[in-house]
């Protein structure tokens, strides 16, 4: 990551966006998709598999765990084969990427045993695992933190046996994690009060692709029937629904018109309400989407977040660039993270007229940000002052897009296919 991280996107804004991109397959989805791999020992092949930075390290916590993995970037395809050999996923490679804690869940059910660092990524946050913990240990696993590690053991014969999880906050990684552990346990497992993402579904379809027995993903109440084994299995990641999010708000926000294609609508419901109401003309033609903002004026929108069907917290700080070139005043509310507005400061640098008050930004638009230096401080922040980079008038320099390679797909190529002007410098 050494490299990366003396990276900067150099962007000469007041470009407006214009045409097509194609959406890539989701990281939310494909990094626990990639980790329920460990339950099989047979071939698992993943079509749809966006070359991110936390793909590759999941890809190396595979290997380091004894599997075997091949991927074509160019195509998207992966391919996952052999068993564990080893139980223990690192601090070297969990540090850097905070989905690896749902190694945890699949290592014990498979393997009867479990070390997992305790997780880093993104500094956006107290993001506790004690659900994953406390859920694991309704299962039957014995569970100590030692080092730095969590240690996990599963004491009825080597394997987990079914529990009743009702889980005290919604959680994704944590309702994965579960699931994918309790698809090798004995009996019925039920999480209720379980997260309701699209990722989740998606995890659930391959899972059961596998020869698991999971109904309800995408409800509140996920029922897991554990099963001996699971075996190979072909399945294609779900769409990247943030990331088409990012690309019609930049679209908007530069007064332009952007289609997104291979998306998946129903996954954006709440987002295209929100930009509908900013005053974009959206359109929905099977799976694609369209944004158009020209000669149309950018409105406020009130926004709080929340977990899925609401709106997501990772769109959050984009809608907040939108807010800050509407005309009027706005409120953006995040409900999920305590810490997650560190790109405020940023976009102040850059002519926004914002203000924290608490969880809440108020937001006064004005009528044109001013290029600047700036620095990101987790993914979703690169996002937003890439897209204020683009809007605004002059030349912006990002600091630190290593955030940004962790979720989001060849974005130079794609945001210069709309005829944007960013590079790459060092």
């Amino acid at each position: 990551m050494t490299g990366l991280k003396t990276a900067k996107f150099k962007i000469v804004g007041g470009k407006a966006l214009d045409g097509e991109v194609v959406i890539s397959g989701a990281k939310n989805a494909a990094l626990p998709i990639l980790l329920s791999t460990i339950l099989t020992d047979e071939k698992v092949c993943l079509k749809n598999v966006p070359d991110l930075a936390d793909v590759k390290t999941s890809f190396k916590l595979l290997q380091d765990l004894g599997k075997k993995c091949s991927f074509e970037a160019e195509t998207g395809v992966a391919v996952i084969e052999g068993g564990v050999t080893s139980h223990v996923a690192s601090y070297e490679l969990v540090k850097t990427m905070r989905a690896s804690i749902m190694a945890l869940g699949p290592l014990v059910a498979y393997a009867g045993s479990a070390e997992v660092s305790l997780p880093g990524g993104c500094a956006i946050g107290a993001r506790p695992v004690d659900l994953h913990i406390k859920g694991l240990k309704e299962m039957g696993a014995q569970i100590n933190l030692d080092d730095g590690y969590i240690k996990a053991n599963a004491i009825g014969a080597g394997r987990l046996h079914g529990g009743h999880i009702i889980m005290d906050k919604v959680s994704v990684t944590g309702t994965e994690n579960l699931m994918m552990a309790a698809c090798l346990a004995d009996g019925t497992t039920v999480i209720d009060n379980a997260a309701l993402e699209p990722e989740v579904e998606d995890l659930a379809k391959c899972l059961n692709k596998m020869g698991a027995n999971v109904k309800g993903a995408g409800t509140s109440r996920i029922e897991i029937e554990g099963v001996e084994k699971l075996h190979g299995c072909d399945h294609s990641v779900v769409a990247d629904r943030i990331e088409a999010g990012t690309y019609l708000i930049a679209g908007i926000a530069t007064g332009g018109i952007v289609t997104c294609c291979n998306t998946l609508p129903s996954t954006l419901d709440a987002v295209l309400q929100k930009l509908r109401e900013a005053n974009a003309l959206i359109t929905v033609d099977g799976t694609s989407i369209t944004a158009d903002m020209r000669n149309r004026q950018i409105k406020p929108v009130t926004v709080v977040t929340a977990p899925h069907p609401g709106f997501p917290t990772d769109m959050q700080a984009q809608i907040t660039v939108l807010n800050a070139l509407a005309s009027g005043v706005s409120s953006v509310t995040e409900t999920i993270f305590e810490n997650r507005f560190m790109h405020i400061a940023e976009l102040i640098r850059m002519g926004a007229k914002l203000e924290i008050k608490g969880n809440t930004v108020i937001c006064e638009g004005v009528t044109r940000l001013k290029g600047a230096q700036v620095m990101s401080s987790d993914l979703r922040a690169s996002a937003s002052l890439v897209i204020a980079g683009l809007a605004a008038e002059g030349t912006t320099i990002v600091d630190r897009i290593y955030h940004m390679d962790r979720g989001y797909e060849h974005i130079e190529k794609k945001v210069r296919g709309l005829g944007g002007e960013i590079e790459r410098i060092y």
